[in-house]
Order: C-alpha cells, then structure tokens, then sequence
C-alpha cells in the first residue's frame, strides 16, 4: 500500500505542471477570450434589443399616429355630413317657404278670379234680367199685334 501511495504521489508531483498549465490557460483564456466575448455578445444583445425596443416603439407612435389621423378624418367626416345636414335642411326650408308663397298666390289667384267670376256672373244676371224683359214685352207686343189683327 506504501508503494501505491509513493506511485500516487510521484504521479501528482509530475501532474503539477501540467494542472497549473490547465489553471494559468483557464484563467488566461477567460481573461483574453471570454470576457471579451462575453462583452461582444452583450452589447450585441443590447444593440438587437435596443433596435428591437427602438422598433416597437415607432411601432406604437405610428399606431398612436394612425389613430389621430383616423380620429380626424372621422371629425371631417362628421362636420362634412352636418354642413351637409344643414344645407340640405335650408334647402327644405327655402323649397317649403316657395311652396307655401306659391300657394299663398294661388289662393289669392283663385279669390280674385272667383271674385271677378262673381262679379261678371252678377253682370250676366243683370243683362239676363234686362234682356229677359226686354225681350218679354218684345213677344208680349207680338202676341198683342197677331191677336189684334
């Protein structure tokens, strides 16, 4: 068994070299290799990350931006449909107060010429009643003349 543990040893001592290679060439490697790779990567990843962020943002602003447009456009529209509301209701209104003047002559119209209607119907009696007599004694005269021949 001593022997075992001498042979161990002297195969430590002889590993010395070599584990405090691997040990010089870990820490070498992580100082010289992997920090700045490391360091690389990182600001690769903050630089997709930011572009990425920087992306979603302008996203979002031209989300926020659509929608003023869009909020816009519905309040142009809206004014333009009542301006329109309100045209088309002067319009009526105008067509209305035409038609209701229209009406107002035509029933002065028609009370005139009823009027006038009246009038010469009162004038056309009144010549009837003449002419009627007139012409009464005119036949009343003959009838007397044939009679009294």
């Amino acid at each position: 068994m001593d022997k075992i543990l001498q042979q161990l040893a002297e195969l430590v001592i002889k590993a010395i070299p070599t584990i405090l290679i691997v040990v010089a060439l870990h820490f070498y490697l992580k100082n010289v290799f992997f920090k700045p790779l490391g360091k690389v990567l990182a600001k690769r990843y903050e630089a997709t990350e930011g572009a990425r962020k920087s992306a979603e943002e302008s996203l979002r602003r031209a989300a926020a931006k659509t929608a003023e447009y869009e909020a816009a456009l519905r309040a142009a529209r809206a004014d333009l449909y009542h301006a329109q509301e309100q045209t088309h209701k002067k319009l009526q209104d105008m067509h209305a107060a035409q038609l209701l003047e229209a009406r107002q002559r035509a029933d002065a119209l028609v009370k005139q010429s009823r009027g006038q209607i009246a009038v010469e119907a009162e004038a056309a009696k009144a010549s009837l009643s003449t002419d009627s007599d007139l012409l009464a004694s005119q036949i009343a005269e003959s009838v007397l003349r044939r009679t009294a021949a």
